[in-house]
């Protein structure tokens, strides 16, 4: 899944004006924060949860994610079977799978999906997650221009084959990943090329899904509605007649419109009401596990972070267990990167917080005492918790060693356009796992990877990565992941600050939105009473 944001929800007190009051009477709608502005609704060209969560509502791969146990389970594809050596991959598609315009699903529907994430003029910063796949990153990369030579084969309508580079154990877990949904050729084709991104092709009165909702309306900045799709094959089986996203970056809001009732679930609370809830109303408050890790980004090509003492430096001094209790040990300290048991991997490096140690690399990199030190720019989307956060490391960093940061608040699109184009000195950044294995952190900083941001590389760190994807042994795989990572931490191109938590507020209509380990929840498993 991606680079994930937790942010909050729109202000509805004018909801009369947006034409919702007939379908807010209905008790069959769900209606809940979304964060920021989504930037597009292409699935194969976003990389933010708050796309991808509207997403899963529109669109549907060949397996999703089961919220409660984070395994792979049958979606389009209604079964599937492995070769013996683990190389093919057969999937065999539901017969009343239909696209929302009426269209049939078919396997080459899936066939041109993944040809267009991998066409280099795409630049999908998740193409990578296709790499498995035999010469996927031949193609994507432009060093192989013929498909036919891809390992992506449809023999007949129903009938998808992949064929991989190598074993990959984890490979179901990756296909349920939005980057590998089916797109609707012919109504791209309608807007522009099917490589093109921006196009007019996912407007509401255009876009064209598989998912268990359709689009009626995206009102920018206001809200998001979709509907109950009638064409989706377990429409019958799909309880609520429609989900409301609302956008809005003030938390604050977002619980005052729980308050009120206007809205049935938040994406997130101020830590600082979390004991407040627990005390008068713990039945609303949720604090559900989440594969998270909120980290620093350092862009290891502008002076002095391209010394890696400079980095080394400013991750040791962050005093974390203080910014936990700052957030009301909503959160815990994150010393190393990958959350803790993550597919039962734990990293045994970690970066100590350690402000003398700290001071000598930073003199070591030739800035004693923060001598000669030039100011450096912290860059983050609007967030309570983003401000409170970074204030307290600007604060440690100027009194520990002696230097001086600014913050720069930046809107949520113009911050994820620099966090691409790597046009920063730090960016605040987090990572929500797309599904529950170490791999899906740790291939994120490999050199060029559609994820790293960074410019940092590191040709050992490449070739161990590479081999813990061809390992079929989970031992060995994790002793692999153990050893790049220490030269993750060493080398220092992100700092970890704290692993998430998904902290929100959620009425008692609301019936089995279970937590969710990976945060994301299939609304057609959702109603409301």
């Amino acid at each position: 899944m991606r680079f994930l944001h937790f942010l909050a929800l729109l202000f509805l007190s004018a909801l009369q004006p947006f034409g919702l009051s007939a379908l807010f009477a209905s008790s069959s709608v769900l209606r809940i924060g979304n964060g920021a502005e989504p930037q597009d609704m292409d699935p194969q060209t976003m990389s933010a949860y708050t796309d991808q969560n509207i997403a899963i509502a529109l669109f549907e791969g060949l397996v999703a994610i089961d919220e409660a146990t984070s395994q792979p389970v049958p979606a389009v594809a209604e079964s599937w079977e492995t070769s013996p050596d683990g190389l093919t991959w057969t999937f065999r598609l539901r017969a009343g799978a239909r696209w929302s315009n009426g269209d049939p699903v078919t396997a080459q529907d899936f066939a041109t999906s993944f040809r267009r994430i991998l066409s280099p003029m795409l630049g999908a910063e998740y193409a990578y997650m296709l790499y498995p796949v035999k010469n996927a990153g031949a193609f994507n990369t432009g060093k192989l221009s013929d498909f036919a030579q891809v390992g992506v084969a449809a023999p007949d309508a129903r009938t998808l084959v992949l064929t991989l580079d190598a074993p990959t154990p984890h490979l179901l877990s990756i296909v349920a990943q939005p980057m590998w949904f089916p797109v609707h050729a012919p109504t791209i084709l309608r807007f522009g090329k099917l490589d093109q991104r921006g196009t007019a092709w996912t407007r509401p009165e255009n876009i064209v899904g598989n998912g268990a909702f359709t689009m009626k309306s995206w009102e920018p900045n206001r809200q998001i509605t979709v509907e109950k799709n009638p064409l989706y094959w377990d429409a019958a089986g799909t309880r609520l007649d429609a989900v409301v996203f609302f956008p809005n970056d003030d938390i604050a809001t977002d619980e005052r419109n729980f308050r009120s009732g206007q809205v049935d679930i938040t994406y997130d609370i101020l830590p600082e009401k979390i004991r407040a809830y627990r005390k008068n109303n713990p039945a609303a408050l949720r604090i559900d596990p989440l594969l998270e890790t909120f980290f620093l980004r350092f862009n290891t090509k502008r002076p002095p972070l391209d010394n890696p003492k400079v980095r080394a430096a400013l991750a040791r001094a962050i005093n974390r267990d203080l910014i936990a209790r700052v957030l009301h040990n909503s959160r815990t300290p994150a010393r190393f990167y990958t959350p803790p048991n993550t597919g039962g991997y734990t990293c045994a490096t970690a970066i100590p917080d350690d402000f003398a140690a700290a001071r000598c690399l930073l003199a070591e990199a030739g800035y004693p005492k923060g001598k000669g030190f030039p100011k450096l720019d912290i860059q983050m989307n609007n967030d309570a918790v983003n401000r409170t956060v970074l204030e307290a490391i600007q604060e440690m960093w100027r009194r520990e060693l002696g230097i001086s940061v600014t913050i720069t608040n930046k809107e949520y699109r113009v911050y994820l356009d620099a966090q691409r184009a790597i046009g920063f000195d730090i960016s605040r950044s987090r990572w929500v796992g797309d599904f529950n294995d170490p791999i899906t952190f740790l291939d994120m900083f490999v050199t060029n990877g559609g994820q790293n941001q960074t410019h940092w590389s590191n040709a050992e760190y490449d070739r161990l990565i590479a081999e813990a994807g061809r390992a079929s042994d989970r031992e060995k795989r994790f002793e692999l992941y153990q050893r790049a990572e220490k030269i993750l931490l060493d080398e220092a191109p992100i700092a970890p600050i704290f692993f998430g938590t998904r902290s929100y507020l959620i009425s008692p209509r609301v019936k089995n939105w279970v937590p969710s380990l990976l945060g994301i929840h299939r609304y057609q498993k959702v109603w409301v009473e």
